[in-house]
């Protein structure tokens, strides 16, 4: 089980990790929390309702790793309506206020719902209890392992856009399998590449 997901009944999944494997998690986790942000709360003595109204941004996030969280809904060129070729400046333009419109009324929950994950996954993590090597098995339910899914996932985003990942540099033969101890990005990569092992294996262990 050692550092790979296996079934549980009743349609959960557990993995053995180490004291360090817990600690790089949950500390990467409550990164991704402080990067996504606490959101907009009422304040207090507001109408709770009126939460569920506010608009949000309609311009894309700053931050080269928030716009990769929370990418524009309509994109041109093999975005998501799968537009072939050069974009008309029309279009374009249309494409831009549509990604603005869809942005103002979903990125708030959506927002809402990548929080939700990552506190699940330091809730999850806090939970254990280690043996005397510090090292503890994680037993996740049906729900708890689609939004470690869904976090893990982020997670990859997010180191992947820090380290300027290609599509090339992911695979067996690609320069992150080729790095040298001495490159600053090696612990980095390290965690990337692990994550995605990870994920891959909850993904294979949920898969009927």
């Amino acid at each position: 089980m050692a550092g790979h997901f296996e079934a549980t009944p009743g349609g959960g999944a557990a993995v053995a990790l180490d004291e360090v494997e817990i600690s790089i998690l949950r500390s990467l986790a409550v990164q991704l929390l402080e990067l996504i942000g606490p959101g907009d709360q009422p304040a207090d003595g507001e109408d709770p309702l009126a939460a569920l109204f506010v608009e949000g941004p309609s311009k894309p996030p700053a931050d080269p790793a928030l716009a990769r969280l929370f990418p524009d809904a309509y994109s041109g060129p093999g975005g998501p309506e799968g537009s072939a070729g050069a974009v008309k400046p029309e279009k374009e333009q249309e494409l831009r206020e549509r990604s603005a419109e869809f942005r103002r009324f979903t990125e708030m929950d959506l927002r809402t719902g990548k929080r939700d994950d990552a506190l699940a996954v330091v809730r999850t993590l806090d939970a254990l209890s280690p043996a005397a090597d510090g090292g503890a098995v994680l037993t996740l339910t049906g729900d708890e392992c689609l939004s470690w899914l869904r976090s893990l996932n982020d997670l990859r985003l997010t180191i992947g856009t820090r380290l300027e990942v290609s599509d090339e540099d992911q695979g067996e033969d690609g320069s992150l399998y080729r790095l040298p101890d001495t490159d600053p990005r090696k612990p980095m990569v390290m965690a990337y590449l692990w994550l995605g092992a990870l994920q891959e294996s909850l993904v294979e262990t949920l898969m009927p």
